[in-house]
């Protein structure tokens, strides 16, 4: 069964370039990935000039999901990237889910 990866982020004006080039790095290296379907992103400002930026991924299945998971992370350690520092240097919130399509 499909499993869509699906995250949230809210982005601070001063944040947004730094953000976006880091999310285009890995939407470039998740679609080379083995039993990567699709990917999407989606934006909007609110009110106080926040970027509201919705991505998702679809994966063949939630095996290939954990690897896509394993090999992301084998990537962050590679450049020595730490995203959850970058999240809170930037002050971005993220909500991160995966989801089964409703079929029938």
């Amino acid at each position: 069964m499909k499993q869509i990866f699906i995250d949230q982020f809210i982005v601070p004006a001063t944040a947004q370039q730094e953000f976006k080039e880091r999310m285009k790095i890995n939407r470039d290296f998740i679609k080379e990935l083995e039993g990567f379907v699709e990917d999407r992103a989606y934006e909007r400002q609110d009110d106080q000039g926040n970027l509201i930026c919705i991505t998702t991924a679809i994966w063949q299945n939630e095996e290939v999901l954990q690897n896509a998971k394993e090999a992301v992370q084998q990537l962050y350690q590679q450049q020595g990237f730490d995203m959850k520092a970058m999240l809170q240097r930037l002050n971005v919130s993220m909500d991160r889910n995966t989801y089964r399509e409703i079929t029938g």
